[in-house]
């Protein structure tokens, strides 16, 4: 195990995770609904199994990963803009090493969606024979963009194809005993190429406590499975053991810039979780987001520029992070009057949310195998 794989691992298993155990996530009603995903992948001709980007192993369904290595498969790497650019070609690379084609993709991109399908069409194209409708699915555990990839998926077929409509389960000749509200988007002609618009639920496996916590952090299981505090404690422990917070030097001598009193409008930025629908920012909000990044970034890098302890030892390294989300309630204004532990989960859910958004920079939390 490399040096880098450790230290996430020490991270993940350290003292203020020792109550949390393992992370279950797998609710009894999800086994009937992946049984049924097992039997419409078998109909697939070509898969797209999409993955963060932030977390490229760490995000795969492991209980799919043998029937999936049987398949005709793309890895779409996706929000490719929330994660490092400067190693997200390294994975892609290694992927494609792996003889297993991979695309960094963003689903909100025409471009970068039509880009994905035009690999989709080159791969079936490679292996029509007599089959005069194929069928793409797309698959991978929650939160990693599906519906959003989908959606676009569905606004460029139409656009080539503006009259068709959704094709159903009597329309699409290879798909006996799959249920009728499979409905899909033609992509292509000769061969017909459609995409089917059903991912599914896909619940992952996960075998630690490290991997739970980082698909905890992208968003792919539920805050309350695990607690906002204790994901916004993982996020700090890795930063800080990587030492992020000192890219952010050029932020120690700025004064700290006074920031405004949460009023409704600012509240329904850091509401307690992503709203499911995004409102329009306007140019007061943006620049109050900006200056509260800003801040936030400023605390952690000051907060870890004058830690004299080792980052190496638990103990040390959870008292910074206690450091840090004290200094870190004054960043947000939270309310002097608020109760301590009340405090803590208001800052957890506002970090969590800057870091999920981007706000933070870009990030890559797995390790690629072999490196150090």
């Amino acid at each position: 195990m490399g040096a880098r794989a450790q230290m996430g691992k020490r991270i993940a298993e350290i003292g203020f995770n020792a109550g949390g155990g393992v992370v279950n996530w797998f609710p009894g009603h999800m086994a009937a609904a992946t049984r049924a995903i097992r039997d419409r992948l078998r109909l697939a001709d070509l898969v797209i199994e999409v993955r963060d980007a932030r977390i490229p192993l760490s995000s795969a369904n492991e209980d799919l990963q043998s029937l999936l290595s049987c398949k005709r498969r793309i890895i779409a790497l996706n929000k490719k803009d929330m994660a490092n650019p400067n190693i997200m070609h390294r994975w892609v690379h290694h992927f494609e090493s792996c003889k297993q084609d991979c695309l960094s993709v963003n689903a909100h991109s025409k471009s970068s969606v039509s880009q994905l399908l035009a690999l989709a069409e080159l791969k079936l194209k490679e292996v029509i024979s007599r089959e005069p409708t194929l069928l793409v699915m797309v698959v991978g555990v929650p939160n990693v963009g599906k519906s959003s990839l989908i959606n676009s998926i569905h606004q460029i077929a139409n656009s080539r194809f503006p009259v068709q409509e959704k094709i159903k389960h009597a329309t699409v000749g290879p798909l006996p005993g799959v249920t009728q509200d499979i409905a899909g988007y033609k992509i292509a002609n000769q061969p017909s190429i459609y995409v089917l618009d059903t991912p599914g639920v896909l619940v992952p496996s996960i075998p630690d406590i490290e991997t739970g916590l980082k698909l905890a952090l992208t968003g792919a299981i539920k805050d309350s499975v695990v607690g906002e505090e204790r994901i916004a404690q993982y996020l700090l422990a890795i930063l800080n053991s990587r030492r992020t917070p000192l890219h952010w030097d050029h932020l120690g001598n700025e004064r700290m810039q006074t920031a405004p009193e949460f009023d409704g409008r600012n509240k329904n930025i850091f509401a307690d979780s992503i709203p499911k629908r995004r409102r329009q920012l306007n140019v007061s909000d943006a620049l109050y987001i900006e200056d509260l990044v800003r801040e936030v970034q400023r605390t952690l890098y000051l907060t870890l520029k004058d830690f004299e302890g080792n980052l190496e030892e638990e103990g040390e390294l959870e008292s910074l992070i206690d450091v840090q989300l004290t200094a870190l309630r004054k960043s947000f204004r939270i309310p002097s009057h608020r109760a301590c532990d009340e405090a803590r989960t208001m800052v957890s859910k506002k970090v969590l949310t800057l870091f999920r958004t981007g706000k933070l920079g870009p990030f890559i939390f797995d390790n690629l195998p072999n490196s150090s």
